[in-house]
């Protein structure tokens, strides 16, 4: 990461935080910057396939925006896991499976296709893109639209 991308993001921290404050009564209190979570997202892969996807997404979350944590760490995103019902062994020899870091290098090209270069990014109906935290009401605004565009 460049220098002048750091600081754009780090200059962005304020508004995020005033967002997460009002919008969702949220106090951030973010783990390091600029860390490598490649091993979240294979991690993420795992808990996909075992069923456990949504626990294990919002605990990274909450772990990694609320906590402090280290996502990048192993023991951590094991301890992680566990609380999300995963076998911690299993969790970590997944994080050596090819077959979730291609799945994880697939997600990567597809973001790269839409033209994302950072998160959070939300993609509505293959059509639609949302950069950036945003307010609940923005996110709905772009269901309404698409709803009144497909009759749904």
């Amino acid at each position: 990461m460049s220098a002048e991308q750091r600081a754009t993001i780090e200059s962005a921290q304020p508004r995020l935080a005033q967002i997460a404050r009002d919008a969702y009564q949220l106090e951030l209190n973010s783990g390091p910057f600029g860390i490598d979570s490649r091993a979240a997202l294979i991690g993420a892969k795992f808990a996909e396939e075992q069923g456990h996807g949504p626990a294990y997404h919002a605990l990274t979350l909450k772990g990694y925006w609320q906590q402090g944590l280290d996502i990048s760490q192993v023991e951590t995103l094991r301890q992680i896991a566990a609380q999300a019902g995963l076998d911690p062994e299993a969790f970590e020899m997944a994080l050596e499976n090819p077959a979730c870091e291609q799945q994880v290098e697939d997600d990567i090209r597809t973001a790269h296709a839409y033209g994302l270069n950072g998160v959070p990014a939300l993609v509505f109906a293959e059509k639609y893109l949302v950069m950036g935290a945003q307010p609940y009401e923005a996110l709905a605004g772009v269901i309404e639209q698409i709803r009144a565009e497909t009759g749904e």
